[in-house]
C-alpha cells in the first residue's frame, strides 16, 4: 500500500466514497479551458469503491476517454477541487494527474479501488461523453444505477445490470471481452477533507 503523500510526490494512482455530493456547475468559460483530450486509445473505466473490512460496494464512476475530451462521469460524487471544472456530476480537464488525485482522494485505509478498463472506437467514446454530459445531476445513493444507465446504452454494453449495486455492476463488467483490471491502496486515514486539502495544496 501507498499514502497519499507518497503519490503527491510522485508516485502513481491510487483511489473510494460514498455516494452523496452537492451538485455545483463551473463557469462555461472555466469548463471550455480546462478541456483535455488525451492521445488514446479510445477507452471506458469503471471506478468501484469498495469497502477494505466487508467488501462491499460504496460508489461506481466513469472514466470516459473520448477524441474530444477526456472526462469522469461521477454521479453523486465528492471529489471537487477549484482549479477543476465540474457540471452536473462530470469532471472535465482529467489529465492523467487529475485522474490520479481523483482516484487517491478516494483510497484510504477503509477504502480500495478497483479499475476495469475497456478499449472502445472513437465512436462509442464520444457516444458515452454526450451520455454523460446531457444525463444531469444525479440524486444521491444513484452513483450506480445512473452510470448502469449510461453504459446500457452503448454498443456492445446492453448486456449489463441496471442496478443500484456497484459490485454487481462491477462483476457484470468484468467479463466484457477485454477489459483489465487494477486495484488501488492506500493507508491514508479515513478522512475525506484532510485528503481533499492535500489535493488542493498539490493542484494549484
Amino acid at each position: 500500500m501507498i499514502s497519499r503523500r507518497a503519490l503527491v510526490f510522485g508516485l502513481p494512482l491510487a483511489a473510494a466514497g460514498a455516494c452523496s455530493a452537492p451538485q455545483t456547475s463551473s463557469p462555461p468559460a472555466m469548463i471550455a479551458s480546462k478541456r483535455f483530450a488525451g492521445l488514446g486509445p479510445r477507452v471506458l473505466t469503471l471506478y468501484t469503491m469498495r469497502s477494505v473490512s466487508t467488501g462491499s460496494g460504496a460508489h461506481s464512476s466513469l472514466l470516459i476517454d473520448a477524441p474530444s475530451q477526456r472526462v469522469i462521469f461521477d454521479p453523486a460524487g465528492s471529489f471537487r477541487h477549484s482549479t477543476i471544472a465540474e457540471r452536473n456530476d462530470v469532471l472535465f480537464g482529467v489529465t492523467p494527474e487529475v485522474e490520479a488525485y481523483y482516484v487517491s482522494y478516494h483510497a484510504r485505509e477503509t477504502y480500495y479501488v478497483i479499475g476495469q478498463t475497456v478499449q472502445v472506437s472513437d465512436a462509442v467514446a464520444e457516444q458515452a461523453l454526450d451520455l454523460a454530459l446531457t444525463n444531469g445531476p444525479v440524486a444521491q445513493s444513484f452513483c450506480t444505477n445512473s452510470t448502469a444507465r449510461l453504459m446500457r446504452q452503448l454498443p456492445g454494453f446492453s448486456s449489463l445490470p441496471q442496478t443500484f449495486f456497484p459490485n454487481t455492476l462491477a462483476n457484470r463488467f468484468r467479463k466484457l471481452p477485454g477489459v483489465t483490471s487494477r486495484e488501488w491502496r492506500e493507508n491514508d486515514p479515513d478522512n475525506k477533507a484532510l485528503a481533499l486539502a492535500e489535493i488542493e495544496m498539490q493542484l494549484r
